[in-house]
Order: structure tokens, then C-alpha cells, then sequence
């Protein structure tokens, strides 16, 4: 039975776009057959404690001693068990300021535990190499490739690093720009809502094929 972990993370309940190209790759996995479950996490509605020691990034064995009060530790947990048990993942990852949200980063610091998820020298487990991750991202502006703004995205490469080269997992970007396009016509709506349009056929399409 495969198993889908949903993952978002816009404040925006109504009108996000990352959100609704969420849907659009769950409804594209659903329609697959009912052996095809999801397990959702939102992270705005539901959001996680921050990494507030040190010692919750490693695992237990690589602590030197430290500890990690209980009710922390079993939130790291269930949030870690969760992922493994996934067969396959998408993360509607929305840009602000540049840079993923908070609720997103502190979901990252709870997963890339060296040791444990990630490997580390004496500890080389890599237990999601090979499993998909999709991220589904939304930017208010363009940073297309070769342009000046190329490098002002913060949220991909990050994710990029920790889910693919530290994970291992095989990692598939799907962006919807000019998201801001209503409010600076110089983006162009029409181009806006054709990326959209672009972006939420691709979510689909993925979510007939992971």
C-alpha cells in the first residue's frame, strides 16, 4: 500500500498557491486506486517546537550524554517515523523573504538527523535514498535561471541539500512564479497564469508516476 506524506506550509488558508498545487498532486496520487493513501501534515495549522537543544540533532547513541526532555524527544519521533514510512513525498514550499517558512524550516531540523536519517561517520544508514520528494514552490517574483534574481531563492537549494544530498532522496522541483502579478503588473499576469497553469498540469503528473 503506498503511502504519500503530504506536507504544507503556507499561512495562507485561502488563496495559496503552493497549497493548491499540493492538491492538485494528491488528487493526481489518490486517483491511482484506494491503496494509494496520504498522510497529512500542515504545518501552519499544526505547527512544531523549534530545535531547542542542540542535542535533537543527533540520535540518541551520537549524544555524548545530552539529554532531550521526553516530550520533545517524542515529537522529533513522530515526526522522523513519519517520513519513514513514506514511500514518496510533497512539500508545498512557498517563498518568504527569500527563504522557506519557519513552520518548514523547523520541520527540516527535526528530520535531518545525521545517524539516524542522514549518514554520519559510523553511522552510514541513508534509510529514503531512492524514495521521491516533490517540492512544490511558489514565489511572488521570477528567479529563472540566467536571470540576476537566479540566486535569491533560498528555499529550493537548502531543500535540495538536506532531502537530496544528505537524504538521498530523488528530488523533482516544481515552481509557480509571479505569484505577485496581481499586485506589480511589470511580472505580467498573463505569463503569471500560464506558470500556474504549467505548474499545476506538472504536479499532476508527477502524482500519476511516483
Amino acid at each position: 500500500m503506498p503511502t504519500l506524506l503530504r506536507i504544507d506550509s503556507s499561512a495562507d488558508l485561502t488563496g495559496s498557491r503552493s497549497r493548491a498545487l499540493t492538491d492538485a498532486f494528491v488528487e493526481a496520487w489518490t486517483a491511482r486506486g484506494g491503496d494509494h493513501t496520504v498522510a497529512v501534515r500542515d504545518l501552519h495549522r499544526n505547527p512544531l517546537p523549534h530545535l531547542s537543544t542542540p542535542a535533537r540533532h543527533w540520535p540518541e547513541q551520537l549524544r555524548d550524554g545530552a539529554t532531550v526532555p521526553d516530550e520533545l524527544e517524542s515529537v522529533q519521533k513522530e515526526v522522523v517515523d513519519e517520513l519513514l514510512a513514506a514511500d514518496a513525498v510533497v512539500i508545498g514550499a512557498p517563498m518568504y523573504n527569500y527563504s522557506m517558512p519557519a513552520t518548514l524550516k523547523n520541520w527540516v531540523d527535526l528530520i535531518h538527523v545525521p545517524g539516524l536519517t542522514a549518514p554520519f561517520p559510523g553511522a552510514e544508514a541513508q534509510p529514503m535514498a531512492g524514495r521521491g520528494v516533490v517540492l512544490l514552490t511558489a514565489q511572488g517574483a521570477a528567479y529563472d535561471r540566467g536571470t540576476t534574481t537566479e540566486h535569491d531563492d533560498h528555499v529550493i537549494p537548502p531543500l535540495r541539500l538536506v532531502l537530496g544530498a544528505n537524504l538521498g532522496m530523488t528530488v523533482h522541483v516544481v515552481a509557480a512564479s509571479r505569484t505577485l502579478a496581481d499586485r506589480i503588473p511589470a511580472l505580467g499576469a498573463d505569463r503569471a497564469e500560464q506558470e500556474f497553469a504549467d505548474a499545476e498540469a506538472e504536479a499532476r503528473r508527477l502524482g500519476t508516476q511516483l
